[in-house]
């Protein structure tokens, strides 16, 4: 499986300075199944990201049929990542759909502004709400874990609201012990790149629409196809500015991709193509919030 030939140095720095102790992993991931049998039928509200599609794999070992995973079918997800859902649904063997969400109907995610991520999130838990009530399932869960919660993300906001559980939270997990026990499971997804969707390129204040949302979502698969893995295209009107992660900033630092980046973010109508030297950092464009 590819994830085993990351090198040992890749697998420390995804576990974090501190080692993971495996007895404590394990009691962990036992309640987290406890607590998903205790559900009974459950939706897993699936991303396909590392957090989202453990939970799903959990819930299928724990419900097996009793368990669906659903995808939100919107703009703001990248068909890319809506691939890897599929894929890794497959590879697992566990009961996937796609669910349409219309947040970009909404006048108040399309502004905007710092509670964009409540808009999303409620839109998308109105429509798990309906079809959970259709279709007999007696609760929602999602993927939020335990580093989560030190972060500013208004998503937790319309969880609460809809009583939507988390069940990773509950088992006390962090991202490095759900990607070690991703792991352990030999699931593919262990190492998969952090993940946000699209919108979350746009600055705070810079309306959202589905046309910067494509632009975006080309910009970055051109950068994926020159062989980088952690990027972010932030866009900043005629500016785009692109984070590269530490560990590849320096195959981003030559005049060759220099060339490429202009080529591809001149071609979808950027003025000015920067790259941020500080590299990619998840949530960056949070730190306006703190002006």
């Amino acid at each position: 499986m590819a994830g085993y030939t990351r090198s040992v140095a890749t697998l420390v720095t995804l576990r974090g300075p501190a080692s993971i102790d495996s007895n404590e992993l394990d009691v962990k991931e036992q309640a987290l199944f406890d607590i998903l049998r205790s559900l009974e039928r459950v939706i897993v509200a699936y991303s396909g990201g590392t957090d989202s599609a453990y939970l799903a794999w959990a819930a299928h070992q724990a419900l097996g049929q009793d368990a669906i995973a659903i995808t939100a079918d919107s703009a703001s997800i990248p068909a890319s990542h809506k691939r890897d859902a599929e894929a890794f649904a497959r590879e697992c063997g566990f009961r996937h759909r796609y669910i349409s969400t219309y947040e970009f109907d909404n006048p108040d995610y399309v502004k905007n502004d710092k509670n964009r991520c409540f808009h999303c999130k409620d839109e998308l838990f109105v429509r798990l709400e309906s079809f959970a009530a259709e279709h007999a399932y007696s609760n929602i869960v999602y993927g939020v874990n335990k580093d989560d919660l030190g972060d500013y993300r208004p998503g937790q906001r319309a969880a609460k609201l809809h009583e939507v559980r988390a069940p990773l939270v509950e088992a006390g997990l962090s991202k490095s012990e759900i990607r070690e026990l991703a792991r352990r499971a030999g699931l593919s997804v262990w190492d998969r790149p952090a993940a946000a969707c699209l919108s979350s390129r746009v600055p705070y204040g810079t309306p959202v629409t589905k046309e910067t949302i494509r632009t975006i979502e080309d910009g970055e698969e051109s950068i994926k196809a020159l062989g980088f893995r952690q990027f972010r295209v932030r866009f900043h009107g005629e500016v785009v500015r692109i984070e590269i992660a530490r560990d590849e900033l320096e195959k981003a630092l030559s005049m060759e991709m220099a060339a490429a980046f202009s080529r591809i973010f001149r071609q979808l109508g950027f003025l000015y193509v920067t790259l941020d030297l500080e590299g990619y950092r998840q949530g960056s464009l949070n730190a306006t919030l703190q002006r």
